[in-house]
């Protein structure tokens, strides 16, 4: 059996190569994005925004929480016939579903066109983005597998580098061919349905797909479905506001809430890095009732989470318009503070960690269910009072006070019942110790300086020195970090000499 510190070096040198993955990824569908922003009116951009969010909605209720099923079941069988049994089961179940809401879906084509879209021709531009919900929930279980057997490369090849990047160059070539508004929806379903493919080759390459299985159908459901309620209730907590302003006002403020919205999800890909490896080794820790270790490994995730993404998180707070100007346009500038206010709910993400992952690894899915289904119950009731006085702006804000809340929840759970926390005495120093000396100098600067797409890299790059700085020199460092320090070397193949020196780890 590993130690704690060896399934924390593991888990740190898959989240290197996550991040690197994820970073790359969410790049690429920032560039997506900033394509179809830059060469499409706001009012049709805000269509597409509403499309991507319907397939989003559709292929995560059509996955029926088999996404995260899937890698808990295979982590916890040897025999390979039960793993078999877990990725069949997984596939039958999830392309059925997905085959059922796009079928739904394309029966109710005529009313989503009336009642949310107004760019002429809805219809058409509409129906690829339906036909992408199975391919790309098959992708999705495809992943699931690759993730069950933690094979880190697999998935970032997939998931964060051909998937997007297949997007973006299908994207480029149809709106050169002019294509037009359609050209999004050909470009998911093209993308999709061989990505699809791909992930399938690879898994099987993994652990071969054909021979005997057993299914674990009953099981695999009993504890997906209160993953798929959660998954939905979530997945609509961040896509309802797009379709309300869609509803409640016009493309034109659901446009300028789709320039915001991206970039502040940003923040979510530090945590996300992390969440690869971590379910699997979560639910290795709780079969094992290694309860103690799991808290270890999930606060110093979290401090470091933390701390890689605050960096980011100020930036976005202090040159909002900038930053939106940067990657849009000036056109864009209008939607600063509902960016300021997204980025504030997303953070708190960081500041949480993993904490769905870990209770969903404690077996605790229904739990995430209510936790999440208050949230959402909160978020459409916030949306209905704010959006008709604020439009784009009442969303923001009903999304941000919605993830805090659910994040309060779901701590407070894992405190109680578990005495499971992401804060330590080092998380709690470190929490404020990065805000107390950075927000100042951090203001003063972007009083005077512009950001462009030069000065940009230069500020990441000084607030994540500075950020490191702080934590080593107010008492934040903790035995433990020597293995992040460790895992980053592995990854860049440096040895961080004088980083060591200038960063000493205590002793005890």
């Amino acid at each position: 059996m590993k130690s704690t510190s060896e399934e924390l070096s593991t888990l740190l040198s898959s989240a290197t190569l996550v991040f690197v993955g994820t970073v790359v990824g969410v790049v690429a569908r920032l560039g997506e994005r900033i394509i179809l922003g830059r060469a499409l009116a706001t009012d049709v951009y805000g269509d597409v925004t509403i499309a991507l969010a319907i397939v989003s909605i559709g292929s995560t209720l059509a996955g029926l929480g088999l996404t995260q099923g899937v890698p808990r079941y295979m982590s916890r069988f040897d025999d390979p016939g039960d793993v078999r049994g877990v990725v069949v089961t997984g596939f039958v179940v999830a392309l059925s579903g997905a085959t059922v809401v796009a079928a739904l879906l394309w029966l109710n084509l005529g009313w989503l066109a009336s009642a949310l879209f107004e760019t002429p021709g809805a219809m058409v531009f509409l129906l690829p983005f339906i036909l992408t919900i199975p391919f790309q929930v098959g992708m999705k279980i495809s992943i699931g597998g690759i993730r069950g057997l933690e094979n880190t490369l697999y998935k970032t090849l997939v998931g964060d580098l051909f998937f997007p990047f297949g997007r973006i160059a299908l994207l480029g070539l149809l709106l050169w061919a002019g294509y037009g508004v359609a050209a999004a929806g050909y470009a998911y379903l093209i993308a999709a349905s061989t990505s699809f493919v791909l992930a399938l080759w690879l898994l099987n390459r993994l652990f071969t797909l054909v021979g005997q299985f057993q299914t674990r159908t009953r099981e695999m459901v009993a504890f997906s479905v209160p993953l798929i309620v959660a998954a939905v209730l979530n997945i609509l907590l961040t896509r309802t506001d797009t379709v309300m302003i869609g509803y409640f006002d016009s493309s034109f403020a659901t446009g300028l809430y789709g320039y915001a919205y991206p970039l502040a999800t940003g923040l979510l890909l530090v945590v996300a890095s992390f969440g690869f490896l971590y379910l699997p080794l979560a639910s290795r820790f709780d079969a094992n009732d290694r309860h103690e270790e799991l808290d270890a490994v999930y606060k110093i995730t979290t401090k470091w989470a933390f701390v890689a993404t605050f960096p980011a998180f100020l930036t976005f707070v202090m040159f909002p318009g900038d930053i939106l100007a940067i990657f849009f346009s000036d056109r864009a500038r209008p939607a600063a503070l509902a960016f300021v206010v997204l980025a504030g709910g997303f953070f708190t993400n960081a500041a949480f960690g993993r904490n769905r992952e870990t209770l969903s690894a404690l077996g605790q899915t229904k739990v995430i269910m209510v936790a999440n289904g208050f949230a959402y119950v909160l978020n459409v009731c916030l949306n209905l009072l704010l959006i008709p006085l604020y439009s784009y702006l009442g969303a923001a804000v009903a999304s941000a006070i919605s993830y805090v809340s659910l994040n309060l929840v779901i701590y407070l759970v894992l405190r109680r019942r578990f005495d499971i926390s992401p804060f330590s005495h080092w998380t709690r120093r470190t929490f404020v110790a990065l805000p107390a000396v950075l927000v100042v100098p951090a203001y003063l600067l972007s009083q005077w300086l512009t950001l462009s797409y030069s000065t940009l890299p230069l500020v990441l790059v000084g607030t994540a020195i500075a950020s490191v700085a702080v934590v080593a020199a107010t008492g934040c460092l903790q035995p433990e970090d020597e293995i992040v320090i460790t895992a980053f070397e592995d990854a860049v193949g440096v040895e961080l000499t004088v980083l060591r020196r200038i960063l000493p780890l205590p002793s005890d």
